[in-house]
């Protein structure tokens, strides 16, 4: 398949050389040359633009920072819907707030363009394995169009409903992620400042009601005091942010949400948003009287 991708960082290069293991023809854009110069040494095919790659490609894959950075490569000035013949397929797989997504996929869908929101979770491990777990809103025939291309970066791939859907389901992930980050983080240095074993003891709760694959992933690179960033703080930062700010905007109360991003705002503000979500542990140490090197 023909596909062009937008957005060639800790997360995307690796999808993109995915693609190209799987044999589909990929173009690609960044605003920084050097950003592409892996993918081109692999095989992709460089483009001058968005609206180029969505004139060589009938499908284009954008993950970007946050719903302006999808705006300006969709919609803007030399944005896909520029290059974009009716029936043209965008796939937008950076995490957005949902009713970002819909409005969005509203306003390309009046230029002729398909949206499908598709975040995905599984960090920079699963985006170099291709193990992602990718959620989809939008149209099914388009799903099913594009499908492929989602099987080759990911292992789970669900559609869970209309515009949007996608979307909404990765806060739900970003909410019992980040939940657990915390918990994980206060148990193992409520742990240590007991005295015990935080290593038995995480062996004895993988055992019981307690495990989790945060417990048993996240909690060993706690250990291990491995926060080399697989999924940066500040973006779970930012992730939370888009869960309270629909929760206001809903007139829900997410309680333990709230007090999570709390945590991570105290963490971008403290040094730790460009490490490792896992850092959670470091900070809590500091909060404890701790030095949380």
């Amino acid at each position: 398949m023909e596909v062009g991708f937008i957005g060639l960082g800790l997360m995307g290069r690796p999808m993109a050389l995915n693609l190209l293991k799987a044999g589909h023809r990929v173009h690609v854009w960044s605003r920084r040359r050097e950003a592409m110069q892996p993918l081109l040494e692999a095989g992709a095919i460089a483009c001058a633009s968005a609206a180029d790659l969505a004139r060589h490609a009938p499908v284009t894959i954008s993950i970007v920072s946050d719903a302006p950075d999808v705006e300006q490569i969709t919609l803007g000035a030399d944005g896909v819907a520029d290059g974009a013949r009716p029936g043209h397929i965008h796939i937008d797989m950076s995490t957005i707030a949902p009713a970002a997504a819909q409005r969005i996929a509203a306003r390309l869908q009046e230029k002729g363009v398909v949206a499908l929101d598709a975040p995905v979770s599984g960090g920079d491990v699963g985006a170099i394995a291709g193990t992602l777990t990718i959620m989809v809103g939008g149209d099914e025939a388009a799903f099913d169009t594009v499908k492929p291309l989602f099987e080759a970066m990911g292992k789970s791939v669900t559609r869970v409903g209309a515009a949007g859907a996608g979307q909404v389901s990765k806060a739900c992930n970003q909410i019992i992620t980040g939940v657990s980050v915390a918990a994980v983080a206060e148990a193992l240095n409520f742990a240590a400042k007991s005295g015990a074993d935080g290593g038995k003891v995480r062996e004895a709760l993988l055992g019981g009601f307690a495990y989790s694959r945060i417990l048993e992933n996240h909690g060993k690179r706690m250990l291990e005091r491995n926060f080399k960033p697989g999924f940066k703080a500040w973006m779970h930062q930012k992730d939370l942010r888009i869960v309270m700010e629909e929760a206001h905007r809903l007139g829900l109360a997410l309680p333990a949400s709230a007090a999570a991003a709390q945590m991570f705002n105290a963490m971008a503000g403290s040094g730790l948003g460009e490490e490792d979500s896992v850092a959670m542990l470091k900070l809590l140490e500091r909060m404890s009287g701790g030095q949380g090197q």
